[in-house]
């Protein structure tokens, strides 16, 4: 056979070998353990952004997805003990912003103190209270469309409405519980 060539693994490294040693009966599913293997999946990382009594409120999510096409729809799930989530969920608009491989800083910020989550960050707002990240990768405009149990977190199904992107922005990424950017 000519023009393939195929890497052979190590004799101790068979499929068998890798699927006794991988899927042991016996696991830790303690929340590290599952944090770290959650964590070998890379994905981007999102502000949920509105304007609540004149001032703005947010968080930073990991947990964004689209969902569906008709209706238009994508979620992100939301820790039952989050402090943030009780007065965004008061807004009759949300703004999503995917966020720029840039705004690292910015996530970290947004999990600190209320008071300094917005210090330097460029926002706009909508006149129906979605606020966004003005140089974020793609924005959305969304309202609420259902909550959903999920163990030790809520899944809020937002319903878009209005939505925009710049194509030539690469987005922020979280993996391996750190913040990581594309490489060229």
């Amino acid at each position: 056979m000519t023009g393939h060539a195929y890497a052979r693994p190590a004799p101790c490294h068979t499929l068998e070998h890798t699927l006794m040693t991988t899927f042991a009966t016996n696991q830790d599913l303690s929340a590290s353990a599952l944090r770290e293997v959650f964590g070998a999946f890379p994905s981007g990382v999102v502000a949920l952004i509105a304007d609540i009594d004149g001032a703005p409120v947010g968080l930073a999510a990991s947990s964004f997805t689209s969902v569906s096409l008709d209706p238009p729809l994508v979620s992100i799930s939301i820790a039952n003990g989050s402090k943030t989530w009780p007065d965004l969920r008061r807004a009759s608009r949300l703004g999503v912003t995917v966020l720029a491989g840039h705004h690292a800083e910015f996530a970290r910020q947004l999990a600190g103190p209320v008071e300094k989550r917005f210090d330097d960050i460029p926002l706009a707002s909508t006149d129906t209270s979605a606020v966004y990240v003005r140089d974020g990768v793609a924005h959305f405009e969304t309202s609420i469309h259902s909550e959903l149990p999920a163990g030790d977190h809520t899944i809020i199904l937002l319903r878009v409405h209005s939505r925009s992107a710049l194509a030539s922005a690469e987005p922020l990424l979280f993996h391996r519980s750190g913040f990581r950017q594309f490489s060229a």
